[in-house]
């Protein structure tokens, strides 16, 4: 199952530079990386993103991630939770998240 993490472009930058990273500073306040779920991602950069330029959409494969923890978190809904920095290897994929018309544009999220 592929999971989902939003990086701002210098967070993406840095990750890329380092080959990992503690996360955005929410991740590193936290504790864990915030990861979403293909059903809540969008809602994910509505509520945190909104109107941000240059983001990076990453998928991640949740069965390579230890330890992921699956914790409730906004309405009840189950998230998951890496407690560990995200690495560039876990990195399956990244795609671009444009703006139009003042939303995020995703792409196909299978």
């Amino acid at each position: 199952m592929l999971i989902f993490k939003i990086f701002r472009n210098d967070e993406w930058a840095d990750l890329q530079r380092l080959s990992e990273t503690e996360g955005a500073p929410i991740d590193v306040a936290d504790g864990y990386i915030h990861f979403s779920t293909a059903e809540t991602v969008k809602k994910t950069a509505d509520k945190y993103f909104s109107g941000v330029e240059e983001l990076v959409l990453c998928a991640v494969e949740a069965d390579t991630l230890e330890p992921l923890k699956w914790e409730p978190a906004r309405e009840g809904v189950l998230f998951p939770h890496l407690y560990r920095k995200i690495r560039l290897s876990d990195i399956v994929w990244t795609k671009p998240l444009p703006v139009v018309d003042g939303r995020h544009q995703f792409p196909d999220l299978a």
